[in-house]
């Protein structure tokens, strides 16, 4: 057994204020994905690849879209997917941000609709957008895993492994550090996947396909480790989880997207001259 290294989720405080290291994991995600976009943008500009924006200020929007979608998604999935009641009993819960619950399904959907939006208002292939910021998107959930496992929250079923840990809010027992298992899976080898994909041209649709379809199948199998929500259990036959339940249709349609895109899609998009003649 591993002792639980027991970090103060608290990382300092101002005055009254206090800044979590939950909070903080948001904030780096949203800078490592600024740095990272700029990073793609100057690389397509200096190869001449085709182009998804046309400066760094339309990037810098998108991210802000996105940041409102994860936020607004994110925390109205936690409480249509795990704890519904409460839309009933204390709605005002849904605006206690500071108080945790983020559901990862919730704020996929509301990064869906922000993009939707920004690909309406800016004449974007909404797929593009999709498939330019998906290879950056690990980097984010798996820095909110490691904040998940400093909170000391959303921990494993009971374990007799030999890394096992006894967390401060789950019982005398050790447990799996799922935490850990969806920072190395959701976060280190989908960056690695999605990245390395990324690194030739593919059809349009294909990485978003990709990042879909390995984050289902990462966060399915996760869920056999993973303590079920004490208001929910299991759903069916003593092992399917809510999580589960949510990750499935995200394998079967991100399969079907990668299916489709290779087979139906044969959009070149246009290089950053080709599109700088065509706005002139």
């Amino acid at each position: 057994m591993i002792n639980y290294p027991d970090i103060n989720p608290v990382a300092f405080s101002i005055g009254s204020i206090q800044i979590r290291w939950y909070g903080i994991s948001y904030i780096i995600a949203f800078v490592f994905t600024l740095l990272l976009g700029a990073y793609k943008i100057r690389k397509a500009r200096k190869n001449n690849w085709p182009a998804i924006f046309k400066d760094y200020e339309e990037y810098s929007d998108l991210v802000f879209y996105g940041a409102l979608g994860v936020i607004i998604g994110g925390r109205l999935g936690n409480f249509l997917f795990y704890d519904f009641k409460v839309l009933f009993t204390d709605p005002l819960q849904v605006f206690k941000v500071w108080q945790g619950g983020m559901a990862f399904h919730g704020g996929l959907l509301g990064v869906a609709v922000a993009g939707l939006i920004f690909a309406k208002r800016k004449g974007k292939n909404f797929f593009d957008l999709g498939d330019f910021i998906a290879p950056i998107v690990p980097i984010g959930l798996g820095l909110v895993r490691l904040a998940n496992f400093i909170n000391g929250e959303l921990w494993g079923k009971v374990t007799n492994v030999s890394w096992g840990m006894i967390f401060p809010y789950a019982g005398v027992l050790p447990r799996h550090p799922s935490q850990l298992y969806e920072f190395f899976l959701e976060g280190v080898v989908l960056f690695i996947i999605l990245w390395t994909y990324s690194l030739k041209r593919r059809p349009r649709m294909a990485i978003s396909g990709m990042f879909v379809l390995f984050y289902g199948i990462f966060r399915f199998i996760i869920e056999f480790f993973r303590e079920p929500d004490a208001n929910l259990g299991y759903l069916a036959f003593g092992w399917v989880t809510m999580g589960q339940v949510l990750s499935l249709p995200m394998i079967l349609i991100g399969g079907f997207m990668i299916y489709y895109a290779y087979k139906y899609n044969k959009v070149i998009l246009k290089t950053n001259s080709e599109l700088e003649k065509t706005s002139s």
